[in-house]
């Protein structure tokens, strides 16, 4: 008798991976694969909460729990997220705790012996911590390979060192030119994360693989230079939202809504076929009041209907007691536009037929949404590689527009006046080029259908990379 592939997969604690993991869990889920997420205390009910009805159709998910330890590497008690550390300062203490989990998790290896650990890319650690117990660790990372391969290129050869505006070296394609402003400040100079970034990068080509939540016709120049020039096993397996679709509520893939699903479609539905600009920029994306007045301003001078979610402590009155202005403005838009404060359904609201673009920071979870939906896309990157993805979207496959955001800029991102907002919403809504990037992205959404159907790329890399796993699960039982 065959015995049944196990694999853990562990991403970060932060919900911009953990989205994906449980997706991907699901995925391997649904091939027969016994799947484990670990999870910590805070984040585990969420996961559980999105796998019950994965495990009611009879897919075999589990969660195991493991302690943060917080308290130990300097944080408050039950800090075991990303989003609940304190200030920017304290970053280097969570993933101090995270490095600190080796232990705990070779205890859970060893308690349940999976054949596979899938581990995020922030846990370069992990790949040693497999290898004792003779298991494959593969990356999983959050974004895709166009990305993945530009950094690289840039962290191997630094061009940013000579010149201010360079062309990435030794890179495929047009010539992708980058600023130095448009980098991180982990590459421009030493920080505590550099290191983190050298050794995830560097285990890419140690470990057993990557996954990435991409397919490949989307990025097929770049997907095999990241095999065939710099080395790297991959398997492209994306969008995996697609292939899970039916057994996730898309509701209830990231936090809680802060609104009503039927209030929000109800809205919606009052409206005309590609006549809204949906406006998000994730989870952690902090922009101050003056740079949300101009957003509100280059909505409302834009003259076009809109969706927008700004983050819930934003409802703060103004030292003098007036009516917060968002309120007003609110009040002002009524029926024309909505304000979600918090956390929306994106992956609903994308793919509702009267969304005509979107405004995103270019986190790849968000790109990956609009283009499965067909929704061309208005970039405002703002850190991380969010500056990489820009340039695959604009200069490579042409479905979007810049709203002009020009410096890397962790959390509060680069100023944009609302001149240039009401300008990139005009062109991604309104006339011949708004059709033609529309039309771009729906070919895009087709062939990502198409890519997870029976036969597809992605369908077939995964079965691919399940088999291969398979293979090495029996030897190491015999």
């Amino acid at each position: 008798m065959t015995q049944q592939l196990h694999i853990f997969f562990f991403p970060i604690m932060a919900h911009g991976h953990t989205i994906p993991f449980i997706d991907l869990a699901i995925l391997f889920a649904t091939k027969g694969v016994k799947s484990t997420i670990i999870a910590t205390p805070s984040n585990a009910p969420h996961i559980k909460k999105v796998t019950h009805k994965a495990n009611k159709l009879g897919y075999q998910i589990d969660t195991l729990v493991i302690k943060f330890p917080a308290v130990e590497a300097g944080l408050p008690d039950g800090c075991d997220d990303i989003d609940k550390v304190p200030s920017l300062d304290m970053m280097p203490k969570f993933f101090l705790a995270a490095e600190m989990l080796k232990q705990p998790l070779s205890d859970l290896l060893k308690q349940h012996c999976p054949h596979c650990l899938v581990a995020d890319t922030f846990f370069p650690w992990t790949t040693e911590v497999a290898a004792m117990f003779k298991i494959p660790r593969i990356v999983f990372h959050g974004t895709c390979v166009f990305s993945l391969s530009a950094t690289e290129h840039v962290r191997l050869y630094q061009p940013h060192k000579s010149k201010e505006t360079f062309t990435i070296p030794n890179f495929p394609g047009d010539d992708i030119k980058m600023t130095t402003a448009e980098l991180q400040d982990y590459i421009k100079q030493e920080t505590w994360q550099t290191k983190l970034f050298n050794d995830s990068k560097e285990t890419e080509s140690k470990c057993f693989g990557v996954i990435v939540n991409s397919f490949y016709e989307l990025e097929s120049v770049y997907a095999d230079h990241y095999t065939d020039f710099l080395g790297r096993r991959a398997w492209h397996v994306g969008p995996i939202s697609l292939s899970t679709k039916g057994i996730i509520n898309k509701a209830e893939r990231g936090k809680q809504s802060s609104i009503e699903e039927h209030e929000c479609l109800k809205w919606l539905q009052s409206k005309d076929r590609n006549s809204v600009v949906y406006v998000c920029f994730g989870s952690r994306t902090n922009f101050d009041d003056s740079q949300l007045m101009e957003i509100a301003k280059g909505l409302e001078a834009s003259g076009q209907q809109f969706v927008w979610v700004v983050r819930k402590e934003k409802e703060i009155n103004d030292e003098k007691g007036k009516e917060n202005w968002l309120l007003e403005f609110e009040k002002r838009m009524e029926g024309k536009g909505l304000v979600i404060r918090g956390w929306a359904p994106q992956v609903l609201i994308l793919e509702n037929e009267v969304i005509g673009g979107f405004v995103t920071h270019c986190g790849w979870n968000s790109i990956l949404e609009s283009v499965t939906a067909g929704v061309p896309v208005i970039t405002w990157p703002v850190a991380a590689e969010q500056f990489y993805n820009e340039k695959l979207l604009i200069e490579v496959l042409k479905i979007g527009v810049s709203v002009g955001a020009r410096k890397w800029k962790r959390l509060t991102g680069d100023f944009v006046k609302s001149e240039a907002i009401e300008k990139a919403v005009k062109e991604i809504m309104v006339g011949e080029k708004a059709m033609e990037m529309r039309n771009r992205t729906k070919k895009f959404a087709d062939m990502a259908k198409k890519a997870v159907e029976d036969g597809g790329s992605s369908e077939s890399h995964l079965n691919a990379l399940i088999g291969e796993l398979s293979s090495i699960a029996m030897k190491t039982c015999k």
